[in-house]
C-alpha cells in the first residue's frame, strides 16, 4: 500500500538537466508549457509537442524569451489522432530532431471541458476517453523502445501521466468505456482520468516484469487555473473578470504551481515507478507523494482497463523489444 506524505527534499530545486531530453504533450499552454519551461530552465533540451501550429510557435517563442539558453523545439502531435501520434513518433525514433535519445515523457495533453453531448474521434473512439487515455496509451507504446535505449545503469527513463484529484470524489468503478449506454460531460473526464491512473500504475507493474528500465508516474496538478497564473503572452493571458473570479477560490493555485508535481514526478532522482504524486494540500501545494485511487490500486480494473485500450487501439506494448534495446 502506497502512503502519503513524503515530500520532496527541495522543491524548488531540480537536478541539473543539461544532458537530458524530455517530450511535452500538449505544451503550447497551461500546465504543459509551464512544466516544459521549468525544465528548460533546468538545461534540458524540450521538445514542444501540440497539435496548433501557431500556438506551438508562439510557446517556443515565450520559453526562448524567458529562459535564456533555452533549448526547445516543437512537434506536431494530436493525441485524439493515432496517425499523428505514429508520425510523431517515426520521428522522434528517426533522428529528425538529430537526437537519438528521449529521457522522458510528460503526457499532459487532454481534455478538461468535456462535450455536453457525447463525439467521436475519425477512427470512431470517444473523444474524452480517446484524448485522455488511449492516445497516451498509443503514444508510451511507440515510445517505449526508444525511451529504454536512453536510460543507463544510473538513471531509468520515465513516463508521467497526468492524473487528477477528482478520482478520489467517491467515483464508480469504470465499465462502459466508450460511454455507449450513457454520457455525462463530467463522468466522461473523471472515467477517462481513473483509466489513466489505472494505465499510469499498471504499465509500471508490466515494465519490471520484463526488465524494461523505464518508470511509469502519475501525477496530478490539484487544482490549477488560469486567472492565478502570470500572463505569457500568446499562452496564457486572463482577462480582468477570470483574473476576478479565480481569485475568489482560495483553495486554488496558478498553474505554474501545478506543473511542480509534473514537473517533480518527471525528473526527481527520489521518485520511483508506481508512485502517485500531487500537491501537499491536495488541491495546492508542494510535491508530495499520495495515495493512489482506490480503483488503480485494483488489479481486477486495472487488468480490465489495459486490455480495453490494447482492443480499442488494436496494439500491444513491445516490452520485449523494449528490454532487448535497454542499454
Amino acid at each position: 500500500m502506497i502512503t502519503r506524505g513524503r515530500a520532496v527534499r527541495d522543491p524548488d530545486a531540480l537536478p541539473d538537466l543539461s544532458d537530458r531530453i524530455y517530450l511535452v504533450t500538449g505544451a503550447n499552454a497551461g500546465l504543459g508549457y509551464f512544466a516544459s519551461e521549468r525544465l528548460a530552465t533546468a538545461g534540458a533540451h524540450v521538445i514542444l509537442s501540440g497539435r496548433h501550429p501557431n500556438r506551438l510557435a508562439a510557446a517556443h517563442d515565450a520559453i526562448e524569451a524567458r529562459v535564456p539558453g533555452a533549448s526547445v523545439e516543437t512537434l506536431l502531435l494530436d493525441v485524439a489522432n493515432p496517425g499523428s501520434i505514429r508520425a510523431a513518433a517515426a520521428s522522434l525514433r528517426g533522428g529528425l530532431f538529430s537526437r537519438s535519445r528521449l529521457d522522458g515523457v510528460l503526457m499532459n495533453a487532454g481534455m478538461v471541458h468535456t462535450p455536453r453531448t457525447r463525439e467521436l474521434t475519425r477512427d470512431g473512439r470517444e473523444l474524452v476517453f480517446s484524448t485522455n487515455a488511449l492516445g497516451h496509451f498509443v503514444l508510451a507504446s511507440e515510445l517505449l523502445t526508444l525511451l529504454s535505449r536512453s536510460a543507463s545503469r544510473r538513471q531509468h527513463a520515465r513516463m508521467v501521466w497526468l492524473g487528477s484529484m477528482s478520482t478520489h470524489l467517491g467515483v464508480a468503478e469504470p465499465f462502459d468505456f466508450q460511454l455507449e449506454r450513457k454520457y455525462e460531460a463530467w463522468h466522461a473526464y473523471v472515467q477517462s482520468k481513473l483509466a489513466v491512473h489505472a494505465l499510469g500504475i499498471e504499465a509500471d507493474a508490466r515494465l519490471r516484469a520484463h526488465d524494461v528500465p523505464v518508470d511509469s508516474v502519475v501525477a496530478h496538478p490539484g487544482y490549477s487555473i488560469g486567472g492565478r497564473t502570470e500572463r505569457v503572452t500568446g499562452v496564457n493571458e486572463p482577462g480582468r473578470m477570470k483574473r476576478f473570479r479565480d481569485g475568489l477560490q482560495p483553495f486554488a493555485q496558478g498553474k505554474r504551481a501545478g506543473a511542480e508535481s509534473l514537473v517533480h514526478a518527471l525528473v526527481d532522482p527520489d521518485v520511483r515507478g508506481g508512485e502517485y504524486w500531487g500537491p501537499k494540500l491536495w488541491t495546492k501545494g508542494r510535491p508530495t507523494r499520495q495515495n493512489p485511487s482506490k480503483w488503480a490500486l485494483d488489479q481486477d480494473v486495472r487488468t480490465r482497463v489495459w486490455e480495453e485500450c490494447e482492443r480499442l487501439t488494436g496494439m500491444e506494448w513491445p516490452f520485449a523489444r523494449a528490454a532487448r534495446a535497454a542499454r
